[in-house]
């Protein structure tokens, strides 16, 4: 696996560099050699972030965590991204290296000039789209960590979204093109 580290705002020190390593190797089980995991460390007001997203396979796990210490952040952060392969590995064992679970436990309107500024975009993100399943879909979504996924689905090939609900279920938002 790829491992690429980044810090933001703050320099990092060798032994953190090998502490990501050596943490990261454990999940070298589960991904091919063309994985790649990108590590992003951030400081604000004495706060430590550290964010890991790992690519595998069309597949994207990632996790986030923050605290007083980017050694703790780091540790939060790789117990979070173990529990959220260890809750789907069912789902994710044929995407992944064969024996990888062996030995785990468990339209356009003018608006005023005033309206214009409320909805400024600060963050864009693009991403490649992959036909899936409403069910990878689910999966993809709770791997990321986000409420809602946008994908296109192989079954009605059109753009669609899976939700999840207040309630712990999960809805989907079909587009149709008129």
């Amino acid at each position: 696996m790829k491992i690429i580290i980044t810090g933001r705002k703050v320099n990092l020190r060798d032994s953190f560099k090998e502490r990501v390593h050596r943490k990261l190797e454990k999940f070298s089980r589960f991904f091919d050699d063309e994985a790649q995991a990108q590590v992003v460390v951030n400081v604000e007001n004495e706060r430590e972030t550290v964010e890991v997203t790992i690519s595998s396979s069309g597949m994207i796990y990632r996790a986030e965590e923050t605290a007083y210490d980017m050694f703790d952040a780091l540790e939060k952060v790789c117990d979070v991204l173990m529990r959220k392969i260890n809750e789907n590995k069912s789902r994710l064992e044929y995407r992944m290296k064969a024996g990888a679970f062996d030995n785990i436990q468990p339209e356009n309107h003018e608006r005023p000039e005033e309206d214009k500024e409320k909805f400024k975009i600060v963050r864009n993100k693009r991403f490649e789209m992959k036909p899936m399943s409403v069910e990878e879909a689910i999966l993809q979504m709770k791997l990321l960590g986000h409420m809602f996924y946008v994908f296109f689905n192989m079954d009605t090939e059109s753009i669609n979204v899976v939700y999840q609900r207040k309630d712990g279920n999960y809805g989907l938002i079909e587009t149709v093109m008129e």
